[in-house]
């Protein structure tokens, strides 16, 4: 039986993705740039971290959908996951943007903890996160309806970012960009767990998974993936998509500051 979902709902669901996308795109646009001028790393150990860990993140994504889809509770399957990984997300993202006195090997480390870290605490929030559009209604219209309200609330989160991160920095650093950093991603995290949460309580889940989904195993899950050739060719889009986004964004900050 298909299920209308109101225009309230679409936009709490919608705050997942203001959520998600309040630390994304702080990653995409400013991660690098931070590790380099900042933080006190070097241009290539930066950039050489951000790509293995992105390589394990794309190991992880498949076995955090699959853990997802198995997932029982009173609140659903993904849901929970909004509530219980909001205030992990929200640390470890102020971490991440927090410079340590520690020497250069010593900062390296840390870097690469932090940041795996906050890569797999978003893995395990946004894919949840992702996969709740599709139980929320059997409607493909009003599925259709509610990503696109998650798409204006996902641009929303990249426009208060690119016009407040600086500004933010600025203000809470004083001078101190390091101070600064920590601040500013402060604000953001703590207005994502807000986000996360109203998304929790203003969804509701209310397609039940087929019988035979429930008696598959992560082995097969993972299996099938590889063979569905739709999938694979979707699958390298996006990641050729991801590529080009994050190129593109890290570079910008370069080149405005220093041309």
């Amino acid at each position: 039986m298909n299920q209308k979902i109101s225009l309230s709902e679409k936009i709490g669901f919608g705050l997942g993705d203001t959520a998600s996308n309040l630390v994304f795109q702080v990653l995409i646009f400013f991660m690098l740039s931070f590790y380099t001028d900042v933080f006190g790393i070097s241009a290539a150990a930066a950039g050489t971290m951000i790509l293995v860990v992105r390589i394990f993140d794309g190991i992880t994504d498949p076995v955090m959908g699959a853990i997802a889809d198995r997932n029982r509770s009173k609140w659903g399957r993904y849901r929970p996951f909004l509530l219980y990984m909001a205030g992990p997300y929200a640390l470890l993202a102020v971490l991440a943007f927090t410079t340590p006195d520690l020497s250069g090997s010593g900062k390296l480390i840390y870097a690469y903890v932090t940041y795996s870290l906050l890569t797999m605490a978003y893995t395990a929030i946004n894919i949840p996160y992702s996969a709740l559009g599709g139980v929320m209604t059997s409607d493909e219209k009003e599925r259709a309806s509610a990503q696109s309200v998650r798409m204006i609330c996902a641009m929303v989160a990249g426009v208060l970012v690119t016009l407040l991160m600086d500004r933010l920095v600025t203000f809470f650093g004083q001078g101190n960009e390091q101070l600064g950093y920590s601040w500013a991603m402060g604000c953001f995290a703590l207005l994502a767990v807000a986000c996360f949460v109203t998304c929790f309580f203003m969804t509701k889940e209310r397609v039940d998974p087929p019988a035979e989904e429930k008696r598959s195993n992560l082995f097969q899950d993972i299996g099938a993936l590889f063979k569905n050739r739709p999938f694979m060719i979707i699958f390298a889009v996006a990641f050729l998509l991801l590529v080009a986004i994050a190129v593109r964004g890290s570079v910008a900050t370069y080149y405005v500051e220093y041309v």
